[in-house]
């Protein structure tokens, strides 16, 4: 094995390639096959960048799920879904995912043990459904691979590399939290094998948990925008408002013919907490402003920062010899996890559902404008809102992952020289089941606000004194007295059970034949040929009440598709020079896959690469590759559904665009608005941050397009390894990497679509776009996918590793892994500016990750820390904008925050019963998060992915 391997070795990471298992100087040299390759090699150096975790690394990151210890890769780029986005309101809730140099998630190919993993419907692999104590390592490709491995391998593979087998078993157990005594995480395993080289078996268990995280336990994350803007982040309070219902528009908060927006008098203030006035006395109301905070809600209070999630997996692995030098093996796992995302009550309206509007009937007994207050043919309805804040949103996600392989292969000679096949069928199935609470059942609203009476037994019944309903048909609800007045009654009477079911199933066979085709002068020249047939089908189908539009959870279409895909690869691996003066190595590496798809048609990808050593010392490479994503059952077959999204309106004119661009405000004139306009939040006011607000009306999202065709990819890299015979152990590597992307599948976000309307005046988004002619505001809005211009990404990859010699003093190595971004760039059409995002939140320049190991007989230790760079955030307002002038993606002006170091530690100990005690404290230093106005937190503008405070572990392993 080269010094380059073994240095890198040592390290326990790569900057070229390292070796899977370290082979003993006596052994013979075996052939392995590595991730980017399908030519089994002994020399293990690569063209293609590959970063490797073993298991050691795993344990000591202090994190139990493998989502969470990707994500922190230096490479890793913020994940496409969290635990802290709790309003996220699809199936991949409650998962993990990573995003691999900011290029989506979806565009990052999982394997496991070289076999494609499980995705949704949406081509999203839940990586928390592999549990960490069953890895043996991971091993991440920085480098494109359709050419291999075929669709979504663009921005690189993480191929999951799980235990092959071992003799006895092994107990580990897992507890941590953080030091505000919440996050509360849990990992059980229990793994067990037995065999020899004929047969063997291994099988195991897992639990793992990871706990509740609130917003109520630190000041930064209590309010929506911060600790310095509470008031700002308020929303629609539960105290009943009300106005006239206008028979011209359908009534509205801002307008009324009687011209009165007025909100039930009532003690407490923003916390919901108080008693309401009698709501049937027309002076126990006053007049609604945007300045009494009393009125309002801090619905933050009621929201998961970081949602809960339980998983248990079953793993069976087993391996038995045939004749002829066959061998069987298979892989059997199945993990359930259990996720529940809390989110505040509904923000009721009237019109919360426009296609179902309900108002307080003028003869409803709670109407203080009705005909049995104001007298008889003297009544109105009412259009009321109100945050139904007694009825917390809850959503129960219970997923199901289901693998099974099974693969013959065997290895053969022909002339002396080596040859192996593999012939195997892959299943993958994830299915599963959401159940929703807290949200509103329209029908049952409209007759428990319809007409009703007080009885002669002194009971509000439903009807009418002549017309009674029965009071176990329809129970009456206050819904102006507040919550002091509601009853479990009523709240049951109107709340909605939502229910939904999910799942995708992915059926492949493959059949492969590696070896060496003859000998040259440097060495065998190598070949790879195989087929691979793929069928991939799957359903989102929402409750038939949800899809009725008669709740006011966001109605939706269901979803079902089917494709299938035939594949055939060719890789051919070519020694030109070997142990010749500057030329110490030069080989080259070509393949190329052809993919029929049944949905859209033919797609060719190859794929060449390079390795030239003028130097033992001294490892020169790059790759050009071709790559392609597919477009998922979602993006072609998606029923489409409501969302309610958070947006900034460009033509509001304090924090949109249209404040500071003259084009904008009049692109927005001519579109509706006028002068001074302001876009509202649900409550009916002014918005008070540029985050800008939830939109006050479902939009139209995620409908599929047919006519998708395939996003297309090129990838070129340049890099060095280098491994000085004068400094053994030290090896520092540099890789240049660029991938660009086009006719990019997108799902377009409700502010794209807007900025893209009123910033760059695309008539194509203009004409999704419609606004109330009265008040200006934005209430038609649809959104979808669609092939839609450019996506670039450059930068730079440097891995340094140094393992010193060994002291008296103990055995101290050291590693880095840092990425820098140059560019991370998109446009919507060929005719579009480019909007560079490097720098910007999200898009760190810079990120590096660090540790130091020390260990000496017994005790370990390992000190790293992690650093991001400085970032652009949008500015609140004025005074948090140290950058008025910089014309950022969203804007003019952007508030700069500054660079942040988490360190960590962790102590090992090795005991005499062969069991491994760690205890470790990840942001030792208690790094408080920033406040962040673009996070992806749904409930507070904090990094929410990133550190709270102090999180303290221990594991427990145990080897029997």
């Amino acid at each position: 094995m080269s010094r380059s391997v073994r240095a890198i070795c040592l390290g326990g990471m790569t900057l070229g390639m390292t070796a899977a298992i370290a082979q003993e100087a006596s052994a013979p040299l075996q052939r392995v096959e590595v991730t980017g390759s399908r030519i089994r090699q002994v020399d293990l150096e690569t063209a293609q960048p590959i970063q490797i975790m073993n298991a050691e690394q795993i344990a000591k990151t202090g994190l139990v799920t493998v989502g969470d210890i990707l994500n922190n890769l230096s490479s890793a780029g913020a994940p496409d879904f969290s635990r802290s986005g709790s309003l996220t309101s699809n199936s991949e809730i409650g998962g993990q995912y990573v995003s691999l140099r900011n290029l989506g998630s979806n565009r990052l190919l999982v394997l496991v043990d070289g076999k494609r993993w499980t995705q949704s419907v949406d081509g999203f692999t839940d990586l928390s459904t592999i549990p960490s104590a069953m890895i043996e390592r991971m091993e991440i490709l920085k480098d494109g691979a359709s050419s291999i491995y075929g669709s979504d391998a663009i921005a690189g593979v993480i191929n999951i590399i799980l235990k092959k087998n071992m003799q006895g078993g092994q107990l580990s157990l897992y507890t941590g939290q953080n030091e505000k005594n919440d996050g509360k995480n849990k990992d059980f395993s229990l793994t067990y094998g037995a065999g020899d080289d004929k047969a063997s078996l291994m099988f195991g268990l897992s639990h793992t948990e990871q706990g509740r995280v609130g917003t109520q336990t630190r000041a930064i994350t209590a309010f929506g925008n911060g600790p310095d803007h509470a008031f700002d982040g308020l929303g629609a309070g539960p105290w009943g408002r009300i106005t006239a219902v206008n028979p011209a528009n359908g009534g509205s908060l801002t307008t009324g013919p009687n011209g009165f927006n007025r909100v039930l008098n009532h003690t407490g203030t923003y916390d919901g907490v108080g008693v309401g006035a009698d709501p049937r006395n027309p002076n126990n109301y006053h007049a609604f402003s945007n300045a009494i905070q009393a009125d309002k809600y801090n619905s933050t209070q009621d929201m998961d920062l970081l949602i809960p999630s339980k998983l248990d997996t079953m793993f069976v692995k087993g391996e038995i010899a045939l004749p002829k030098d066959m061998r069987l093996k298979t892989t059997a796992m199945y993990s359930q996890r259990q996720s529940n995302q809390q989110i505040a009550g509904y923000p009721l309206t009237s019109t919360s559902q426009a296609s179902y509007p309900v108002y307080v009937d003028k003869d409803s007994y709670w109407n203080p404008y009705g005909n049995q207050v104001a007298g008889a043919g003297n009544g109105q309805d009412l259009f009321f809102a109100r945050r139904t804040i007694e009825l917390t949103r809850n959503t129960e996600t219970e997923n199901r992952t289901l693998h099974i392989d099974a693969t013959l292969e065997g290895e053969f000679m022909v002339k002396d020289l080596a040859w192996n096949w593999s012939a195997g069928y892959n299943h993958n199935k994830v299915s599963g089941s959401q159940f929703g609470t807290g949200n509103i059942n329209l029908l049952n609203l409209k007759r428990a606000l319809g007409p009703s009476f007080m009885n002669a037994s002194g009971v509000v019944q439903c009807g009418t004194p002549n017309a009674p309903i029965g009071l176990t048909s329809c129970v009456p609800f206050n819904i102006l007295g507040g919550p002091s007045a509601s009853t479990p009654e009523a709240l049951a009477y109107v709340n909605s059970t939502g229910q939904s079911t999910y799942g995708s199933t992915v059926n492949s066979a493959t059949a492969d034949l590696a070896g060496e085709l003859f000998q040259l002068p440097a060495g065998a020249l190598g070949l790879a040929v195989g087929l691979e047939h793929r069928e991939v089908k799957g359903q989102e189908v929402p409750g038939q009440f949800e899809q009725s539009g008669y709740s006011t959870d966001l109605a939706g279409n269901a979803t079902y598709g089917r494709y299938t895909v035939r594949e055939a690869y060719a890789e051919l691996n070519i020694p030109v020079l070997k142990d010749m003066p500057f030329a110490d190595l030069l080989s080259f590496n070509l393949a190329h896959r052809y993919s029929d798809y049944s949905n859209f048609g033919v797609a060719n990808n190859s794929k060449a690469s390079f390795m030239y050593k003028p130097h033992k010392d001294v490892l020169v490479r790059g790759t050009w590759a071709e790559g392609f994503r597919a477009p998922t059952l979602g993006d072609s077959f998606g029923g489409g559904s409501q969302s309610f999204d958070t947006f900034l309106d460009p033509c509001d004119t304090v924090f949109g665009e249209a404040a500071r661009n003259p084009a904008v405000q009049a692109r927005c004139a001519a579109s509706g608005t006028f002068a001074n306009y302001r876009q509202v939040n649900q409550a009916g006011a002014a918005i008070g941050g540029a985050n800008g607000t939830q939109s006050t009306v479902a939009f139209n999202s995620g409908a599929g397009n047919a006519f998708l065709q395939p996003e297309t990819a090129k990838t070129r890299t340049v890099g060095f390894v280098y491994s000085p015979s004068f400094v053994p152990g030290l090896s520092v590597g540099l890789d240049w990497y660029n991938i660009q992307i086009e006719n990019r599948i997108t799902a377009i976000s409700a502010t794209y679509v807007a900025n893209e309307c009123f910033i760059n005046n695309s008539p194509n988004f203009c004409s999704a776009i419609r606004r109330d002619p009265v008040s200006g505001q934005i209430t038609t809005l649809s959104r979808g996918n669609a092939n839609l211009g450019n996506m670039e990404t450059e930068g730079l990859d440097l891995s340094v590793s140094y393992r010193l010699p060994r002291t008296s003093y103990g055995q101290f190595s050291m590693r880095n892994e840092t990425s820098y971004v140059d560019k991370f760039r998109t446009r919507s059409g060929t005719d579009s500016e480019w909007n560079n995002y490097a720098g910007e939140y999200f898009y760190n320049r810079v990120k590096s990750n660090t540790s130091f190991d020390w260990a000496l007989g017994n005790w370990n230790a390992t000190w790293g820390f992690r650093y991001y760079s400085p970032v652009k955030d949008i500015c609140y307002d004025e005074f948090e904008c140290n950058m008025p002038d910089y014309e950022a993606t969203f804007g003019t002006g952007a508030n700069k925050l500054g660079s942040v170091v988490i360190h960590d530690l962790s102590v090992g100990y090795k005991t005499n019963w062969d069991a491994r005690i760690l205890f470790g404290i990840n942001n030792l230093f208690d790094k408080s998060p920033r406040i962040v106005y673009s996070t992806q937190a749904s409930a507070s503008s904090v990094d929410a992915d990133m550190s709270l405070d102090r999180f303290f572990y221990v594991r427990y392993t145990q080897n029997f």
